[in-house]
């Protein structure tokens, strides 16, 4: 059977959300707090999907999110974590304060673990100050069994 679908695609805006859209948005959600993301684009007066406006209101527009680069403590703090907890980003988000599951996913993807893979396959070719953190990372997983689910690119 499965669920209803959460909104009509028909008339929909896509794409990226204007500054106008995102006023409405957080005026709503200052007004009347975080309710049902059904319902809020009709209520707030948006044409977009109820999904579209909680992700953007969690990912971007929260005045508790913290912008800018990642720090490299924070990089530390993330390798760390993964090494213990996995791709567990929501878990590993709760660690560190103003940031999302998303934007550290996107940030371990992009940079971190191809550094480590490379760390990995050539580790005297390197004087960063995190090494020992990547190397002792580099012993772990050597000794740990490999879980199931995507390979990486070097396989």
């Amino acid at each position: 059977m499965g669920r209803a679908p959460c909104c009509e695609k028909v008339g929909l805006k896509r794409g990226r959300w204007t500054t106008e859209e995102d006023e409405r948005l957080m005026k709503y959600i200052q007004h009347n707090g975080e309710g049902s993301w059904r319902s809020l684009p009709k209520n707030a007066g948006l044409l977009r999907c109820g999904k579209s406006c909680r992700l953007r209101w969690l990912n971007y527009l929260r005045k508790d999110l913290k912008r800018g680069n990642i720090s490299a403590d924070e990089e530390n703090l993330i390798i760390k974590l993964h090494n213990t907890l996995g791709n567990r980003w929501s878990l590993i988000a709760g660690h560190l304060p103003g940031r999302t599951d998303n934007e550290i996913k996107n940030y371990w993807n992009s940079h971190l673990s191809r550094r480590i893979e490379s760390f990995i396959r050539r580790p005297s070719s390197s004087n960063s100050q995190s090494l020992p953190i990547i190397m002792d990372i580099a012993k772990l997983n050597g000794e740990q069994k490999q879980k199931g689910g995507r390979t990486s690119r070097a396989t």
